[in-house]
């Protein structure tokens, strides 16, 4: 019967694989503490500050502020004002003393007509002017003077504002007054001629 070598010898490999195994993994059991504790020595930083930097601040531009809006006088049914309202009497007597202003562009062109007696308003009939609500709410006073032409029988044909108020009601009202006067014409030598007169009217709140 032929000898199997194999056979023979497989306890013995069996123990050397075995025990060979057994050194092996001792070996890790015994390396691997090393590994650990090399691992717990490593060190970590935790940062406790964090660095700050200051942002400027941001400028603001401040936009300028509307301009204020202008009052608007509104009417008022309050008739109170009549007790306060002042319209100074104008003297016809003497037109010579009048301080006229220059004569204003785009007005009619005046022709001097010489007389030797002046226009006097008839009693009753001179100019009477009505202060307008608006203006007396808004304080606003002055004098118009309005140009006008005295026609043969008294009549005033033509007015405009030589120097006035404008936006205000005391043009337009002293210029109704004007066309509703009556007045005695002026005479040259006992003759009656039309002229060219102004006059100032005088709006005054007390």
């Amino acid at each position: 019967m032929k000898r199997d070598l194999l056979l023979e010898g497989y306890p013995l490999r069996i123990r050397e694989v075995t025990i060979g195994v057994i050194l092996f993994i001792s070996l890790i059991l015994y390396t691997l503490p090393r590994f650990l504790g090399e691992g717990e020595k490593i060190e970590y930083n935790i940062v406790q500050e964090i660095e700050t930097f200051d942002i400027p601040q941001t400028e603001q531009f401040k936009l300028p502020e509307p301009p204020a809006r202008p009052s608007v006088p509104v009417a008022s049914e309050d008739e109170s004002f009549d007790d306060d309202i002042t319209i100074e009497d104008t003297d016809f007597d003497d037109f010579e003393d009048w301080d006229a202003p220059p004569p204003m562009a785009g007005g009619p062109k005046v022709t001097f007509i010489p007389f030797d007696k002046p226009p006097k308003p008839k009693r009753g009939l001179g100019i009477k002017p009505i202060y307008p609500e608006i203006a007396q709410e808004a304080g606003i006073e002055g004098t118009v003077y309005v140009q006008f032409f005295i026609d043969k029988k008294g009549n005033v044909t033509e007015a405009w504002i030589q120097k006035g108020l404008p936006n205000t009601g005391l043009d337009e009202a002293a210029l109704v007054a004007v066309k509703r006067s009556k007045w005695k014409p002026a005479q040259q030598r006992d003759k009656k001629v039309g002229v060219w007169q102004t006059v100032p009217v005088v709006f005054t709140l007390e």
